[in-house]
C-alpha cells in the first residue's frame, strides 16, 4: 500500500488506532487533513492547513508522518503541547500502529538544569528562600535522568532562582565546562540526533536559525518531514529571534555571574565589586532614563525612543558600552585561570558590540523599539519572516513542510498567515469544525453598551459579567484587550462578587497560567469561578464540559495603533499603495477574535455563550467581516433571548451534575 492507503486504513473505525484512542471517532475532516499531509510527504513541498477546533489535527499529521517511516521534526508554540505530544500522543500512536519508532523531546537551555551553574549558585547571597529552593534542586539533581526542571514538583517557572541554575547561549562554557560530560543539554541533543521523531518548539527552532546554537542546525539536514503545529504564532516568534536585541536584565545577569566567578576563582586579583558596580550602575541608569513609561513597546524611529532626549539617550548607551568594554579588559587579565572568564569576556564584548549597533542608524526594512517593563530591552527586528522562510526553509528541495493551526486567517487563501511567512505558493486547505455551533453556542452583542472608547465601558462590562456569572454559578472567562481593562474589570468583579456571592474571581497575574486554569477547572474551594485574562489567555485555554459556559470579550481585538511593529507594517502597506486598516488591522482583529471565541466549545457535548461587548460589531461596515470570522453560532438578538439561553445552560449543567 502507498502512504495514502495506509492512512485510510489507520483511520478506519475498525482499526487498532480506533481501539487504542479513547476518544476516537470517525471524522471526515480529520481524514481529509491526514490524506493531504500524506500527499505532501510523498511529493514534497509545503502544505498550510487550518483545522478548526474538534477536527483532531494532531492525529491528522502524526499518523501519516509516523507511517511514512521518515525522520520527523515537530515544532509547537507552547511547552504544554510539546509535552503532550511527547508524553501522550506519540507513545499512544507508536504503540497502536505497531511501529518501531523512537522519539525525543528537545527544549531550550532554560528548561534544563546546568550542573556547573548550580555549583556556582552556592556562592551567591540570594536570601533564605533562594537557598531553600537551591537545596531542593540539589537533592533532585542527584536523581534526575533528564535534568528537565519541569520534573521538579511545585517549581514556579517565574522563580528568580531559575536563571541561577540554568544556562544561556552567552554564559555556557561548552566543551570547556568541567561538567560537560554530565551536561543535560548535551545529552538531550544526543538523544534528539538518534531519534526518529523529535519534538521542539518554535522559539528553539528560530533561535537556531539565528545563531545555530541549539542543535537543530545539525538535526534538520537529516529530517525530511517538518510539522509546525500552533503555526499561527510562527511569524511573531520568528520576528523575535531573527533580529537583534539586548536587555538590561542580560547585563545584570552578567554582573551576577562576573561576581560569582571572580570571587570564587580569582578573589583579590581584580576589583570585582568595582567593575560589577560600574556595569550595574550603567544598566540601571539606562532603565531609569526611560522613567515611568507604561509597560509595552516604546516607538523608536529617530535617534532616541519617543519622548527621550537624544543626547541623554546617546550618553546612556555610550556609558553602558564603555562599562562593558572595561569589564572585558579586566576579564582578559585573568582569562587563563578558568574558562568562565573567557566566556564572561566574550559576553561583555558581545553586549558592547550590540550597544554600538543600537547607537547607530537602524537597518532598512527593519523596525526598532524599546520593550519596557521591569527591564528595558532594545529590539531591532524584521517586519516578517517571509525572506528567511523562503531562502532557508523552502529552498531545501525534497522536504515536506506542514503548517497547521485552528486559526490561520479569515479568507480562503489564509493570507494573514501565508503572506508574512512567505508561503503564498503553498497548498492551502481549510477544514471546518465538526461541532454543531448553531445548537451548541449562542452569540450575543449587547446593543446598549457604551462605546468602547467611553470611560464607562469597562465598568459596565464588569457589571454585566457579574450578573451573568451569578446566574451560571461562575463558569465564566473574561478576555480583555488590555492590561488596564483587565485590572479594572477584575477589581470591580471582586467587589461585586464578594464572599457572600459564593464566587471566586481569578485574575491574570495572581499565579501562573497553569495554576489559574487548574483552579478554574476544579472550582476554587468549592466555589464557582470567574477568570479574567488578557494576552496569552486568548489562546491555549482548553476547558471542556460545564466548567466553562460563558466567554466574554470586552472589545474587538485590534492591534494597538501605537505599537511600533503595527506602525511599521502599516507604513509598509501604505507605501505600496494599500490600505493598512483593511489589509492589516482588520485581519489581525478577525484572527484574534476567532482565537478568543475558540475557547468556548471544545467538545461535541459542550454548550455555552459568547458575548462580545463591542457595538462596533453591529454598527460598523467592517462588523460583517468580523462576524463571518466567528463560528456559525446561534445569534441572540435581545437581552431576553440571551437570558433564556443562560437559563438553558444552567438547567443543563444542573441536570448533568445531579445525574
Amino acid at each position: 500500500m502507498n502512504l495514502q492507503q495506509q492512512v485510510r486504513a489507520a483511520f478506519d473505525p475498525a482499526s487498532a488506532l480506533a481501539r487504542a484512542a479513547q476518544h476516537f471517532r470517525p471524522r471526515q475532516g480529520q481524514l481529509d487533513m491526514a490524506l493531504a499531509v500524506a500527499g505532501v510527504i510523498e511529493e514534497g513541498g509545503a502544505l498550510v492547513v487550518e483545522a478548526s477546533t474538534g477536527v483532531g489535527k494532531t492525529f491528522s499529521y502524526l499518523v501519516p508522518a509516523l507511517l511514512s517511516g521518515e525522520r520527523v521534526l515537530l515544532s509547537t508554540a507552547t511547552k504544554t503541547l510539546q509535552d503532550q505530544l511527547y508524553g501522550r500522543d506519540l507513545p499512544l500512536l507508536i504503540d497502536a500502529l505497531g511501529l518501531p519508532a523512537s522519539s525525543a523531546l528537545l527544549k531550550g537551555r532554560a528548561s534544563y538544569l546546568c550542573l556547573h551553574r548550580l555549583q556556582q549558585a552556592r556562592y551567591l547571597d540570594g536570601g533564605r528562600a533562594a537557598h531553600k529552593l537551591l537545596a531542593r534542586i540539589e537533592t533532585w539533581a542527584q536523581g534526575t535522568q533528564t535534568g528537565d526542571l519541569a520534573e521538579l514538583p511545585g517549581l514556579d517557572e517565574r522563580s528568580p532562582v531559575l536563571p541561577l541554575v540554568t544556562s544561556t547561549r552567552e554564559n555556557c562554557l561548552g566543551s570547556a565546562c568541567p561538567s560537560f560530560k554530565a551536561c543535560h543539554v548535551v545529552h538531550a541533543r544526543k538523544q534528539a540526533m538518534a531519534a526518529d521523531v523529535v519534538v521542539v518548539n518554535h522559539h528553539l527552532f528560530f533561535a537556531d536559525m539565528a545563531v545555530r546554537e541549539s542543535g537543530i542546525a545539525e538535526l534538520l539536514p537529516t529530517v525530511r518531514v517538518v510539522v509546525f503545529d500552533e503555526a499561527h504564532q510562527l511569524n511573531e516568534t520568528g520576528v523575535q529571534f531573527l533580529g537583534k536585541n539586548l536587555g538590561t536584565a542580560q547585563v545584570l545577569d552578567l554582573v551576577r555571574d562576573l561576581l560569582a566567578a571572580g570571587l570564587q576563582l580569582a578573589r583579590g586579583l581584580v576589583d570585582w565589586h568595582a567593575i560589577a558596580g560600574r556595569l550595574e550602575h550603567a544598566a540601571r541608569e539606562l532603565r531609569l532614563l526611560i522613567g515611568k513609561a507604561p509597560s509595552g513597546r516604546l516607538v523608536w524611529q529617530a535617534a532616541a525612543p519617543q519622548g527621550l532626549d537624544e543626547q541623554q539617550w546617546a550618553a546612556a548607551l555610550a556609558d553602558l558600552q564603555q562599562a562593558c568594554q572595561a569589564a572585558a579588559e579586566q576579564l582578559d587579565t585573568v582569562s587563563e585561570l578558568a574558562p568562565d572568564f573567557v566566556r564572561l569576556r566574550e559576553r561583555a564584548l558581545l553586549y558592547g558590540a550590540q550597544l554600538a549597533h543600537f547607537a547607530g542608524a537602524g537597518e532598512p526594512e527593519r523596525v526598532r523599539w524599546v520593550e519596557v517593563g521591569q527591564q528595558a530591552r532594545l529590539v531591532e527586528s524584521p517586519l516578517d519572516i517571509a525572506q528567511e522562510v523562503g531562502s532557508r526553509l523552502l529552498g531545501q528541495q525534497g522536504r515536506a513542510w506542514v503548517f497547521t493551526s485552528a486559526t490561520l486567517g479569515d479568507d480562503d487563501q489564509l493570507s494573514w498567515f501565508t503572506q508574512p511567512c512567505g508561503l503564498q505558493q503553498a497548498r492551502v486547505l481549510r477544514i471546518g469544525s465538526p461541532f454543531d455551533y448553531a445548537r451548541q453556542a449562542g452569540l450575543y452583542v449587547p446593543a446598549d453598551l457604551p462605546e468602547p472608547a467611553d470611560a464607562r465601558h469597562a465598568d459596565e462590562v464588569a457589571a454585566r459579567v457579574a450578573q451573568w456569572a451569578l446566574k451560571l454559578g461562575g463558569r465564566t472567562l473574561v478576555l480583555t484587550t488590555s492590561i488596564k481593562a483587565l485590572q479594572r474589570i477584575a477589581q470591580l468583579l471582586q467587589e461585586r462578587l464578594g464572599p457572600e456571592a459564593a464566587l471566586e474571581v481569578l485574575a491574570q497575574g495572581q499565579g501562573t497560567k497553569r495554576e489559574l486554569m487548574e483552579r478554574f477547572r476544579l472550582g476554587d474551594r468549592g466555589r464557582g469561578c470567574v477568570l479574567v485574562g488578557s494576552a496569552s489567555f486568548w489562546e491555549g485555554i482548553d476547558v471542556a464540559g460545564d466548567a466553562l459556559q460563558l466567554v466574554v470579550i470586552d472589545k474587538l481585538p485590534f492591534p494597538s495603533p501605537g505599537d511600533p511593529l503595527a506602525q511599521a507594517r502599516s507604513r509598509q502597506i501604505e507605501a505600496r499603495g494599500g490600505n493598512a486598516f483593511a489589509q492589516y488591522f482588520l485581519p489581525e482583529a478577525a484572527v484574534a477574535l476567532k482565537q478568543g471565541a475558540g475557547r468556548l466549545i471544545r467538545r461535541e457535548s459542550d454548550r455555552g455563550a459568547l458575548v462580545v461587548c463591542d457595538t462596533r460589531l453591529l454598527d460598523k461596515s467592517y462588523g460583517r467581516r468580523l462576524l463571518q470570522a466567528l463560528p456559525p453560532m446561534h445569534r441572540l438578538q435581545s437581552p431576553q433571548q440571551f437570558d433564556q439561553w443562560l437559563e438553558g445552560l444552567t438547567t443543563a449543567a444542573t441536570t448533568a451534575s445531579s445525574g
